[in-house]
């Protein structure tokens, strides 16, 4: 790539490689010469395609001539560095800091000058973080609310009190003011204790819950062998996780418990804590990819269509379908709710019909 063709902001940076510096390897040869990039972040730009060699062969005065003709993207970091090569490294312009305004459409439920309340659909991150760093409920509130949004918490978190999961949808609040902000802070903080918050989910779950209401009391922490998954632990180790369940219907095609339509109430409000409740009871939620794996062909014993409709589906079927609070400036009870979205309605009926 030229100079002339690099993208707004970017810069490229050529390391020219001469007949000593060959057989190291790529990347380790790059991060020593560039020594404002780390060997880690030339690791990425070489995954990242921003890599390219070209034949440069000495003329008998020992000059270097960079060929631009011959040209070979660079794929593997370990791979080792050739001699008479010149390494063009493309870099590209710093992203901001903080995250950027987005036209995402939102389904809004409620707003006044103090707050908003959004039905975020399954697939949406709430806020940046490595790996998603736009898109996310945070960019669209950020253009929707033109700059109005609270900032506690960091600009990462705009007017953020409380979050679902990725594929988890349903009923969310954010905050306009910072006044806004700290007063549901703290009644998010309460977990409800005090009356004054109100959360509850729709969960479609494998198996057969052996009572219609029951309560699941058991700490929860990171898991002892994989740090990006949950898991019910010691309380020596764990947090306080509290779930209140209520069987609403259950599928027995012939007879055979199979599935069932759960409602849960939320007295703590952990990572992952109803999913990983619900696996320890015995009954995941359908599709779950990280907590459900063990009821993964649970499907395959359904008839058609449900049989395709539950094998298809790729999310966790948990939508959080009612939030209620005081509102922070006159202190009016707010309920609000949301429908099941169409994925999960359509695989409600396919159980229904069983």
């Amino acid at each position: 790539m030229h100079a002339s063709e690099l993208p707004l902001g970017a810069s490229l940076i050529r390391v020219l490689v001469g007949e000593d510096a060959g057989g190291l390897r790529t990347d380790k040869l790059l991060a020593d010469a560039l020594p404002d990039l780390s060997r880690a972040r030339v690791q990425a730009l070489i995954a990242e395609g921003q890599v390219e060699a070209r034949e440069a062969p000495c003329t008998e005065e020992g000059v270097q001539v960079v060929d631009e003709t011959k040209t070979k993207l660079i794929t593997n970091a370990s791979s080792k560095a050739q001699p008479f090569t010149a390494y063009d490294v493309m870099h590209p312009a710093a992203k901001a800091a903080e995250p950027e305004p987005q036209d995402i459409p939102l389904t809004v439920l409620f707003e006044d000058d103090h707050l908003i309340v959004i039905n975020k659909p399954a697939g949406m991150v709430v806020h940046p973080a490595a790996g998603n760093e736009d898109g996310t409920l945070v960019n669209a509130l950020l253009h929707h609310c033109a700059g109005t949004l609270s900032g506690i918490g960091g600009v990462a978190r705009p007017g953020i009190v409380h979050r679902l999961d990725k594929e988890t949808s349903g009923v969310m609040v954010a905050a306009k003011t910072d006044q806004a902000h700290k007063a549901l802070a703290a009644q998010f903080a309460s977990h409800g204790a005090d009356g004054a918050l109100e959360r509850a989910y729709w969960a479609l779950v494998w198996g057969h819950p052996r009572r219609r209401k029951f309560t699941i009391d058991a700490p929860l922490g990171r898991h002892p062998n994989d740090r990006k998954k949950m898991a019910v632990v010691s309380e020596a180790v764990g947090r306080r996780a509290v779930t209140h369940l209520e069987v609403k219907k259950r599928f027995e095609p012939e007879g055979k418990p199979v599935a069932a339509l759960v409602e849960c109430r939320l007295e703590t409000g952990r990572t992952h804590q109803i999913r990983v409740h619900l696996t320890k009871e015995g009954i995941p939620v359908i599709g779950d990819p990280v907590y459900g794996r063990s009821h993964m062909t649970m499907a395959n014993g359904l008839p058609e269509p449900a049989k395709s409709v539950a094998n298809a589906f790729s999310r966790q079927a948990l939508h959080a379908y009612l939030l209620g609070f005081s509102h922070p400036k006159t202190a009016e009870k707010l309920i609000f709710e949301a429908d099941l979205p169409p994925d999960m309605a359509k695989l409600l009926a396919c159980l229904e019909a069983l």
